[in-house]
């Protein structure tokens, strides 16, 4: 066995013992920024031009201890921050972050502003300010508090109540329940009629119309659940390949389009045979003469063929009904002439024996 000396066990001993002190002591030139609302240190130091310059492992280990020394002052300040116990006294040591001070980019766009509605225009041309007001009034005849418009509002539904009042100049034979129920049936309609023009208005202006909804209603047909199941099942990645299937469920699920999957190229593979299958569409771009498809071809021709002799025999039956039409009338002349000279014929007999002899 080697002898080891005591100056190695001592060097040896001193290096650990700075390794450590380094762990948690760094020292830089210029001072860090730090926001710690948003966990971020700015080191505006210069690196080391002569580490980083090239690509290998000299590198990578440079920028490994200047990220190791930046966010060890960055813990550094995160311990200086006042602490708490979260959930009592033995729950995690969590600090208080004060407020960021380093506005950071948005993630996403920005949502599009909606196209306002008709009312909101109107508002706006009139000058109407909108006062918010709370959705709950206090009734007096139920003593607690109530919506103050929709289901059980406070006041309850006047075309419900037991008593209607006659207004002032109206017919006192008038039906006022009957007349309640007639005017919340149009104020119904009308509001309806004015959702569907904002949505027409809103589809017009490049608005999304919100789809039909699949949530179940209670009054579904049997398609309307088939068609939610279907669009239940197809709407992963795999179409509905890998989801548990019903006791008599088919074993294949029809995809979204009711057809094969729409498969595509790899972006990297036979590069060969991407060309020639791009110099082949530049041929039949370049060429004068369009390309031939027999098969639709021979279709088309067909379908001409059917279209004429089916417009023939429309002539013909045609024909055939204008000289059944020309035969009855031909004959109801010939009826009517006949009898026409029946009744201009004398009646002592014929012609010749009204003429008197000599004597």
């Amino acid at each position: 066995m080697a002898a080891v000396r005591v100056e190695e066990v001592l060097a040896a001993a001193e290096e650990l013992e700075a390794e450590k002190r380094r762990s948690v002591v760094v020292e830089k030139e210029l001072e860090l920024e730090f926001d710690l609302g948003n966990l971020l240190a700015l080191d505006r130091n210069p690196p080391p031009a002569a580490g980083l310059r090239g690509a290998g492992p000299q590198r990578e280990a440079q920028l490994l201890a200047l990220a190791r020394d930046n966010t060890q002052l960055l813990v550094a300040q995160l311990w200086e921050l006042p602490a708490e116990r979260a959930g009592g006294a033995l729950g995690p040591l969590v600090a208080r972050l004060p407020e960021p001070t380093f506005r950071l980019p948005r993630e996403k766009p920005p949502p599009r502003p909606k196209p306002p509605t008709r009312w909101e225009q109107f508002a706006r041309l009139k000058g109407i300010r909108r006062r918010k007001r709370t959705s709950l009034v206090w009734d007096e005849q139920a003593k607690e508090w109530r919506r103050r418009w929709g289901y059980q509002r406070a006041g309850g539904d006047p075309a419900r109540a037991w008593l209607a009042e006659v207004p002032a100049g109206a017919d006192p034979e008038e039906d006022q329940f009957a007349r309640l129920r007639r005017e919340k049936r149009e104020r119904v309609a009308r509001n309806e009629l004015n959702r569907l023009r904002n949505l027409a208005r809103a589809h017009r202006a490049g608005a999304a119309v919100p789809a039909a909804p699949l949530h179940p209603t209670g009054h579904q047909s049997k398609e309307e659940l088939n068609h939610v199941a279907r669009v239940a099942r197809v709407s992963t990645a795999s179409l509905g390949r890998f989801q548990p299937r019903l006791p008599k469920e088919p074993a294949e699920p029809p995809s979204r389009s009711g057809g094969r999957k729409r498969r595509f190229e790899p972006l990297l593979g036979n590069l060969a045979a991407e060309r020639s299958r791009q110099l082949e569409l530049l041929k039949d771009m370049g060429s004068k003469k369009p390309v031939l498809d027999i098969t639709r071809a021979v279709n088309k021709q067909l379908r001409q063929e059917e279209a004429e002799a089916a417009a023939a025999k429309g002539k013909k039956q045609s024909q055939r009904g204008k000289r059944g039409r020309r035969q009855q009338r031909t004959g109801r002349s010939s009826k009517k002439s006949a009898a026409r000279r029946q009744q201009q014929r004398p009646r002592g007999g014929s012609t010749g024996g009204s003429k008197r002899k000599k004597a």
